[in-house]
């Protein structure tokens, strides 16, 4: 299994998967296909899952927009990481900017649909040198 790099673009997210289990999913997601996009990511987790010397798993989700397939996606997402939260020390960062309330209660969302889920609310900000 190697690392998965999915570079930026102006309708997709930033997505590093590392095989040590950190996971990165940065930028805006509305792809014209977003099941066809995210296919290779949700092949990954599935393949992450089936490696014997990885049992943590950290995600940091910082999406400052997405379209309601993207949504869909993302709780197909979250299921999975659901389905394997008893064997696996998953915890999943919901990084958002300050400003961005929609960003901020769809974190706040996913906390109450996945209440098994380890899920954080990261609140960022200008002065904290994030960027």
């Amino acid at each position: 299994m190697e690392n998965l790099d999915i570079v930026e673009t102006k309708y997709t997210p930033n997505i590093q998967m590392n095989v040590d289990g950190t996971i990165s999913i940065k930028g805006k997601s509305y792809p014209e296909n977003t099941f066809e996009f995210y296919e290779p990511v949700m092949a990954w987790m599935e393949a992450l899952f089936e490696q014997e010397n990885t049992n943590i798993v950290v995600i940091n989700f910082e999406i400052t927009y997405f379209n309601s397939s993207s949504s869909k996606l993302f709780f197909d997402f979250f299921d999975l990481l659901e389905e394997k939260n008893d064997e696996f020390d998953i915890t999943i960062n919901w990084r958002y900017e300050e400003e961005n309330e929609s960003a901020e209660e769809a974190g706040e969302d996913f906390i109450e649909d996945f209440e098994e889920l380890t899920i954080n609310l990261v609140k960022i900000g200008s002065d904290d040198g994030c960027s």
